[in-house]
């Protein structure tokens, strides 16, 4: 007998995990390897929309649990995950300038954003008006982390490296019961894999396929994130990521050939040196119609619980809402209105 039973490793599911492992309650996970999108992410924390300058949802609050969440892993895995580095926002013109220093002066970015602009970040970059710094920003190493993470819980013992059948669960009345394995509850955390799951297919999940290429440019001498039209990431010996692309029609697993040109395309407007295509990635974000996640309780079985719907910020907002799943699955703390999955039970009704 165990606690819970968890199903997905990702972003979603290590941060479950770790929730569960605080308040020292026992888990298995299956995992079956089929959702990418935690693994290829670029894995960057920032607070702020650079599209319109304007703050992410709840970003300050999830930003301060998440930086103590990481380095703890950090500590756990005896690994080196978290890589601060400011990321800077091109400007294409005067008016991108003088809307950033409206955005500086508002009080949710104002810690945030840098009032001074920067130039000449690297030579193969024009940037006749500069750059805006983004405070308290950079990246996770989450193909790391997730890879590192799975093979430290099979280790123990917890991790069942399979895909779930749900018609092998069966619900009872004091918890659950799958493939031998007594459960009090189980914990959904599949990312777009929910899309398929019979008990909570009825939320309405969207896909956001994300693609990522990684290139060779020994000319670009690029020392921290661009933000411009993509964002071009260094990753040392002179390879960078470009990404990403953002397309919620598309839902294979293959890197397409369209999200290539589309990205080179970018990616030429942005740099003026050679440089050579090395990899692409692509995986599917689990996203939502009101870009809010998915928390809560499946409304006919108190034993299912769904943690999901991070869309493209699942670095940033995982570790609170694995918290607050939690909280309200042991503590009965009620999830805030706005990302508990009551507000979709008329769909469930539609079925």
């Amino acid at each position: 007998m165990v606690d819970y039973l968890v199903v997905g490793l990702g972003l979603s599911g290590l941060a479950v995990c770790e929730e569960l492992q605080k308040r020292n309650l026992s888990f298995k996970v299956f995992e079956n390897h089929s959702q990418k999108s935690s693994l290829v992410a670029a894995g960057l924390y920032n607070p702020v929309i650079l599209k319109r300058f304007t703050p992410a949802w709840r970003a300050d609050e999830h930003l301060e649990s998440a930086i103590p969440f990481y380095k703890k892993i950090e500590e756990k895995l005896q690994l080196k995950l978290i890589y601060p580095g400011n990321i800077y926002r091109k400007f294409h013109n005067v008016e991108e300038q003088n809307n950033w220093f409206e955005a500086t002066d508002k009080p949710r970015l104002s810690n945030f954003l840098s009032e001074t602009i920067e130039k000449d970040l690297s030579p193969a970059i024009p940037a006749p008006f500069g750059y805006g710094k983004v405070l308290h920003t950079g990246s996770i190493a989450t193909d790391t982390m997730l890879k590192e993470y799975r093979k430290n819980l099979k280790d123990n013992g917890v991790l069942t490296q399979e895909s779930f059948d749900y018609k092998v669960l069966k619900i009872e009345g004091s918890g659950i019961l799958y493939k031998g394995f007594h459960a009090r509850k189980i914990v959904f955390c599949e990312g777009f894999g929910l899309a398929k799951n019979p008990f909570f297919d009825y939320l309405p999940l969207r896909p956001n396929k994300g693609e990522y290429l990684t290139i060779f440019a020994e000319k670009l001498k690029l020392e921290v994130i661009v933000k411009a039209s993509v964002f071009v990431i260094p990753l040392g010996n002179d390879l960078y990521r470009v990404g990403a692309t953002y397309n919620n029609r598309d839902t294979t697993p293959q890197p397409s050939e369209s999200s290539k040109t589309y990205l080179l395309k970018k990616l030429q407007d942005i740099i003026t040196c050679d440089f050579k295509v090395v990899d692409q990635v692509a995986g599917i974000r689990p996203a939502t119609k009101d870009r809010k996640p998915l928390l809560g309780v499946h409304p006919k079985y108190s034993q299912l619980f769904c943690c999901n719907g991070f869309g493209s910020r699942g670095v940033l907002m995982g570790p609170e809402m694995a918290k607050n799943l939690i909280d309200f699955s042991e503590e009965n703390k009620p999830l805030a209105s706005e990302i508990d999955i009551k507000r979709f039970e008329k769909e469930l009704l539609k079925k």
